[in-house]
């Protein structure tokens, strides 16, 4: 099995221009949103031959919050 952890991302209940937006910002080495395509395509090549042999891994998608 393998882990993403998503970090904040721009979506409908967390909008990158919401209320707590920078606040959260603050907490990022890269002060951006990730956008849903960017957990997207690390889930994608997960699922993807080029990743046969990936197993036990975790991912952080988090423009670096947990740095």
């Amino acid at each position: 099995a393998n882990i993403i952890h998503p970090g904040p991302t721009n979506t409908d209940m967390n909008p990158a221009d919401g209320q707590m937006s920078d606040a959260q910002r603050g907490l990022m080495a890269i002060p951006s949103y990730s956008q849903p395509d960017d957990t997207a395509g690390l889930v994608a090549w997960l699922a993807g031959p080029e990743a046969r042999v990936v197993t036990g891994a975790e991912f952080t998608v988090d423009s670096g919050v947990n740095a």
